[in-house]
């Protein structure tokens, strides 16, 4: 059972996985721990990174491939294991809930300390949490709820009091929220943090060369030390996805995320290596620019177009797209479709949360001689300038053309997209979101008004009382049911077009082991190792 979603506030059981049976054949794999194989010391892996990051500062950050840098040199509060359950990081025990919901007491380890050597307690971690909630440029601050106030209680318990209960708060703390930074570091150089992160972790920040690689190196201050066995890793910058393939067979890297289903199917069958793959919590799709004018953060401005002024034009772009025929023949059954931000195989999931609009062209035609805009409507769509998104954008070209949409897609590099939509010089761009145990961190962060991810510039006093009203919820029934209503209310309003989800798919070589990948989409290689074997 893939129990995702159960933080630590009492959440009902999760139901049984229910896996559609033309996926049945791919069965997961997370990868293994060391554990009693027979490794070898020391040794330099080098991992194919499918994108580059944005700047190496967990406050600010927006980006997947930063959590997979982050993760080992950067620890967190808590984690979350394979079955999607949180475990304590940097925390020693789950979060502790008052009855009324309104303070949240987290224990901290003692004892340990910072790459650059600063002592680790709870007036460190209240500094990074602090930064989080009031830097002008943070992307967590909508993360970690309505908080009022951040105490200490002594050196090993940090106290959070908050003006409204907040459930998924410990949920939040298992990704950059719960990033702990050195706070001598951030004395140092606060604005600067991203060029030389500091935080507790396996490996310590070494170097970046931007465009081509990040190298990270064994922490001899870590306090798990003795289970590190790598002495450097280093990220190398590979958005082609037939070169991360062929490096691969070649051994000039170790391992690889973000396989192309193009790819995959012949690199699992080279005995050399091994493929790991799961389900994960993620969604890709279509961010319409309403009213983000000046930049997130700042005061949104209605757009003067039909495409962000009518939601009759946006649900005819929804309805337009013929998902499963999409997703099937462009990522060959490897992906699956996706209408709402609400992941089917958890306890949130209902009916109508994930049930997706019939593919109806015809009523798309008809929604926009409605709405008065000429056949066909020109959308310019912006797309990250990898293959597998590029076919799959030429693909969605050919197919709203039915609908009576004109897509001209503009090629973009990935850490360019991810700062024009934050700028909102944008009309419509295709990107996606590794995702989150709890749901609220995959809807709210999106589509309530004012949030730090809402590039959109979509507001909806109703949509922002659902979703408030489930994340002050400790029961996952009436959760489940408010974030379904709030997903039929975005699926009149389309600010995000959803339209598919990805399998999680990473290659690596079998030369080496202890790699893992869970659904929360971080490939993680702090304990990884050479086998001493090397044609194991």
């Amino acid at each position: 059972m893939l129990c995702l979603g159960v933080v630590a506030v009492a959440l009902a059981a999760c139901a049984p996985l229910q896996y559609p049976a033309r996926t049945a054949t791919h069965a997961d794999d997370f990868g293994a721990q060391v554990g009693a194989q027979s490794v070898r010391a020391g040794g330099d892996l080098v991992m194919g990174l499918s994108n580059e990051p944005d700047r190496l500062d967990p406050t600010t950050s927006s980006s997947l491939y930063t959590r997979y840098v982050m993760n080992s040199i950067c620890e967190k509060l808590y984690d979350n294991d394979a079955a999607g359950n949180l475990v304590p990081q940097l925390a020693t025990a789950l979060p502790s809930f008052s009855p009324d919901g309104l303070t949240v007491t987290i224990p901290v380890r003692t004892g340990i300390r910072f790459a650059d050597g600063t002592p680790f307690d709870a007036d460190a971690v209240r500094t990074s949490l602090l930064r989080h909630l009031t830097l002008k440029t943070s992307q967590r601050k909508s993360e970690m709820g309505p908080i009022a106030s951040i105490d200490t209680d002594g050196a090993a318990t940090v106290v959070v009091h908050f003006t409204e209960p907040f459930s998924p708060f410990a949920a939040a703390l298992a990704d950059r929220a719960g990033m702990i930074m050195s706070p001598a570091a951030l004395d140092k150089e606060d604005t600067h943090f991203a060029d030389h992160p500091v935080c507790v972790g396996a490996f310590k920040f070494v170097k970046r060369v931007p465009q081509t690689e990040i190298v990270v190196a064994r922490d001899p201050l870590y306090y798990d030390a003795q289970d590190v066995h790598l002495d450097t890793i280093t990220y190398r910058i590979m958005p082609d996805a037939n070169i991360r393939a062929a490096n691969l067979r070649s051994g000039d890297i170790q391992v690889a995320d973000t396989i192309s289903p193009q790819d995959v199917d012949a690199l699992a069958k080279d005995p050399s290596l091994h493929l790991l793959q799961t389900r994960g919590l993620n969604f890709r799709g279509l961010f319409v620019n309403i009213a983000n004018v000046h930049g997130v953060g700042k005061p949104t401005e209605q757009l003067d177009t039909p495409l962000a002024k009518d939601p009759r034009v946006r649900e005819a772009l929804s309805l337009s797209i013929d998902r499963n025929t999409l997703v099937n023949t462009v990522f060959d059954n490897w992906f699956e479709p996706a209408c709402s931000p609400i992941v089917p195989q958890t306890a949130f999931a209902t009916p109508a949360g994930i049930t997706c609009p019939t593919y109806d062209p015809q009523r798309s035609r008809q929604l926009l001689a409605a709405a008065g805009v000429k056949i066909p409507y020109r959308i310019t769509l912006q797309v990250t300038d990898t293959q597998d998104q590029l076919r799959y954008a030429q693909a969605l070209q050919a197919n709203v053309a039915a609908g009576g949409f004109q897509l001209a897609i503009e090629p973009t590099e990935y850490s360019t997209l991810l700062n024009v939509q934050k700028r909102g010089t944008f009309q419509a761009l295709l990107i996606g979101w590794s995702g989150r145990i709890d749901p609220d961190a995959n809807i709210t962060l999106f589509n309530r008004t004012g949030a730090s991810s809402n590039y959109t510039g979509y507001s909806s006093p109703a949509v922002d009382d659902l979703l408030a009203r489930a994340s002050q919820s400790t029961d996952t029934a009436t959760r489940a049911d408010l974030y379904g209503q709030a997903v039929q209310a975005l699926q009149q309003d389309n600010p995000y077009v959803y339209t598919y989800r990805e399998r999680l798919l990473t290659v690596q070589s079998r030369q080496v082991t202890g790699i893992q990948v869970f659904p929360d989409g971080v490939v993680r290689l702090g304990r990884a190792a050479f086998r001493t074997n090397r044609r194991a």
